[in-house]
């Protein structure tokens, strides 16, 4: 055991820390992988054991410190790419039929649609623009 370098139990610390981030994917484990091997490098740089827990600490703590609350900041944030029904919300559409709350047609982002009106008192004709609201089913609500 007496052997091996101190940076070399470093590196074997920080492969084993390496494991359990790719297994739970917790991005603690990485930060105190770059922890272990900032030690490795303060082992290799000759300095004692003391400064290396010092640096493994510290290093580990500051990278927890910043990188979480980053993360979950943009973990939290919804993706600027909207896909799906979700992009057809809020375009605009030309009526090819009339449009009332029982229905009609629509072109929506180059394909038709069925259509109808979200205020039931409201009718749209053929060639007026409308904005689409929502999308339930097959059928683009409008205004």
């Amino acid at each position: 055991m007496n052997d091996i370098d101190a940076w070399v139990w470093w590196l074997i610390g920080a492969a084993g820390l390496g494991i359990p981030l790719v297994v739970t994917a917790m991005p603690e484990f990485g930060m105190l992988a770059v922890g272990a091997v900032a030690g490795a490098v303060t082992a290799g740089l000759g300095g004692g054991v003391v400064l290396q827990v010092v640096v493994f600490a510290a290093v580990s703590v500051a990278l927890i410190a910043v990188v979480r609350p980053v993360a979950a900041r943009h973990r939290a944030q919804r993706p600027q790419l909207a896909s799906g029904i979700d992009a057809l919300k809020g375009k605009q559409a030309v009526v090819l039929e009339r449009v009332d709350s029982s229905g009609g047609r629509i072109k929506l982002a180059g394909e038709i649609w069925s259509a109808r009106s979200l205020d039931t008192t409201r009718a749209y004709d053929v060639g007026q623009e409308v904005d689409v609201v929502e999308i339930e089913g097959a059928t683009a609500i409008v205004v």
